[in-house]
């Protein structure tokens, strides 16, 4: 089945590239100088159409704001669109489509680059069982897809996957500043602290233990890891500060769709 995927920068090439071999690809992006292998490039959309094709709207929204009515000749042909733009509702969107009702709202987060994300998604009331089937295996080349109930949900779904590899990166950061005022030379800081990283990342990912029990298993009675353990914990201060972190995030989304 064809795709057209509209606006192809990092996480539309991403995607692209994930299809590749296994669907028939069309992009559109003027400012794209370079495109993934395997795509056809296109700068109209009069010649695509019809309910198998996939619409992929992968731009900037205030981009989207001038190209919508160009798309509405694919609306009107049935075309299913499955937007991974930010800040747009689904009534938003269907108003700029002219009234398209196949939409499904995605939101994706960056390590769907490495086909490592995970993407929550709402479906628009014209959704059908084969159109769930037809996204599920279209996201599938970016890592996980986690359906919602409801479109109010997608603010927190933001506020902690779509933001949420921020806030590990920032982590990171400052156990690596911490190390170095610790004594540790800078780039020995750095490096100790991007590897703890992605190396709790992946034993997480590989063990089934609930995080809680991982945690345990590094925390000795009275030893290192359980004096750092409770400077996190003391006053709740760990739950306090990411309870804000998440809320602000949220609150921002639920600002940017008006």
């Amino acid at each position: 089945m064809p795709v057209l995927l509209v606006g192809c920068g990092r996480m539309g090439s991403a995607m692209a590239r994930g299809w590749a071999g296994s669907e028939t690809i069309f992009v559109h992006d003027p400012l794209a100088d370079i495109l993934p292998e395997g795509v056809e490039r296109i700068d109209a959309f009069d010649t695509l159409g019809g309910e198998d094709l996939v619409v992929v709207l992968a731009v900037k929204p205030q981009i989207f704001g001038s190209l919508g009515s160009s798309l509405h000749s694919l609306t009107h042909s049935g075309a299913l669109f499955v937007s991974i733009m930010a800040g747009i509702t689904l009534g938003g969107l269907s108003d700029a489509l002219g009234g398209a009702r196949r939409i499904v709202r995605a939101m994706p987060n960056t390590p769907a680059a490495i086909g490592r994300g995970i993407t929550a998604a709402v479906p628009g009331s014209a959704i059908t069982a084969g159109d769930r089937s037809r996204v599920d295996a279209l996201l599938a080349a970016t890592g996980t897809l986690v359906w919602l109930d409801d479109e109010a949900q997608i603010d927190a779904a933001t506020a902690v996957s779509g933001s949420g590899p921020a806030y590990f990166f920032r982590f990171t950061e400052a156990l690596a500043i911490a190390g170095e005022k610790a004594g540790l030379p800078p780039h020995i800081a750095m490096q100790l602290a991007r590897a703890t990283f992605t190396g709790a990342a992946a034993l997480a990912d590989q063990d089934a233990a609930p995080l809680a029990e991982l945690r345990r298993q590094v925390t000795s009675p009275g030893g290192t890891t359980a004096a750092g353990l409770g400077e996190m914990d003391r006053g709740e201060a760990i739950d306090r500060l990411v309870a804000a972190v998440v809320g602000a995030a949220a609150v921002r989304s639920r600002e940017l769709a008006g």
